[in-house]
């Protein structure tokens, strides 16, 4: 089991890199405040799709900013709006859904290209070679009558790039994620593991030496061993290749331990973002509260994780004012009445909830519990998880 530790392995580089924030409009300011040197802007972002009952509004105007070579994570239940985020990101929303708002994306800190202006042309070339994405379930996202080969040299050929020294990077990529080059080249997507074929993807997704990887549930069908090992080749690509890496998962644990920031969607938009060792241990929102309370952890027995009470809201019928108020133990009269702006607890951590203050008491986090209040003779000691977690990190990097 992993641990729900506030400790991520990605330092946040610099506090300094994110601008200090006021009270800030819901829908035109970027959550969590704007940063110092953004490789996308997202502003106002919605998807919506025209349906017999009503606008279905899968994404409802987000907006928040993304850090230059920072890992961030965007979690939330199913059916929170994560993968439609990561599909307008890309312009890749399927028809006859409807993209609309404005996302910037960075080159470098003198270039912008508005993504949602560029031509088809320019928008195939931004796919793959600016920004990448690595999609839920690698068996679905291969075809399977084709060799692992044919995939790379597809791709390479349809943004014109020279087939030997792609293969080349192939290979690289391929060694880098500790798999044996020719014989995953030559293999059929079934005939791989799951562990493998989800890496051969993320290697197909690096072969063209993408900026921003996209990452939307990518350890989802692992074990806890594999999701494990690709995290630790994750972190070692990042650096290698200076990747910006958008993390997209419902599993917190995963979030704790890869991300610098933490962005939190309900009901299509983000209720929260910050730090991850400050949003975890800190939190202000209660669904963020309530999320970590269902995660499993070690510091709390079984009986303290608390389910979630109701359902995610239907897009068609958002409702009014905060909309999570109608699950929310805390809401009162002006939660029905008005959506909560973002109000700032640090100067980079910003929360929609009009009584954060108050959740921070009223709602206690499982995982935060003291030693005697959750020590038992047959619970492991810190250390002991600590020596355990070690040695399970060795045997994923050596297995393979």
């Amino acid at each position: 089991m992993l641990v729900l530790n506030s400790k991520s392995n990605i330092s946040v580089k610099d506090e300094e890199a994110y601008s200090e924030i006021m009270p800030l409009e819901r829908e035109s300011d970027p959550v969590g405040g704007a940063v110092s040197d953004p490789i996308l802007e997202i502003r106002d972002t919605t998807v919506s799709f025209d349906m017999e009952r009503g606008e279905s509004r899968v994404l409802d105007s987000v907006s928040i900013d993304i850090q230059r070579q920072e890992v961030l994570g965007v979690v939330g239940e199913s059916g929170s709006g994560k993968s439609m985020f990561a599909s307008a990101l890309l312009d890749a929303v399927v028809d006859p859904g409807q993209l609309s708002g404005d996302i910037t994306y960075h080159p470098s800190t003198d270039e912008s290209v508005d993504l949602l202006n560029v031509s088809p042309e320019e928008l195939k070339q931004l796919r793959w070679e600016d920004i990448s994405m690595v999609f839920q379930g690698a068996m679905s996202s291969f075809n399977p009558t084709m060799q692992i080969r044919g995939h790379f040299k597809e791709t390479l050929k349809a943004h014109d790039y020279d087939i030997g020294e792609g293969i080349e990077r192939a290979h690289e990529l391929l060694s880098d994620l500790y798999l044996e080059p020719e014989r995953v080249l030559d293999a059929y997507p079934h005939e791989l593991s799951g562990g493998m074929r989800q890496r051969a993807l993320i290697a197909l997704s690096l072969v063209l030496e993408p900026r921003v990887l996209v990452m939307d549930e990518p350890t989802a069908a692992l074990d806890l061993l594999m999701q494990q090992s690709i995290i630790n080749l994750l972190m070692d690509l990042k650096e290698k290749y200076n990747l910006t890496l958008l993390f997209i998962t419902h599993d917190l644990p995963l979030v704790a331990e890869l991300c610098n920031r933490v962005a939190v969607l309900y009901a299509f938009d983000f209720v929260e973002a910050g730090p991850t060792d400050e949003l975890i241990d800190e939190a202000g929102h209660p669904y963020t509260r309530a999320l970590l309370n269902a995660t499993p952890n070690l510091n709390a027995p079984p009986d303290e994780m608390q389910p979630i009470d109701g359902s995610a809201p239907d897009p068609v019928a958002v409702p009014s004012g905060c909309s999570y108020h109608p699950r929310c133990p805390l809401a009162t009269e002006e939660c029905i009445e008005q959506d909560p702006q973002y109000y700032s607890m640090s100067s980079n951590h910003a929360v929609a909830c009009h009584h954060w203050e108050e959740s921070v008491e009223a709602i206690p986090l499982n995982h935060l519990l003291t030693e005697d209040d959750a020590a038992s003779p047959m619970e492991p000691t810190a250390e002991s998880t600590s020596e355990n977690m070690g040695s399970t990190n060795e045997v994923a990097d050596n297995e393979f």
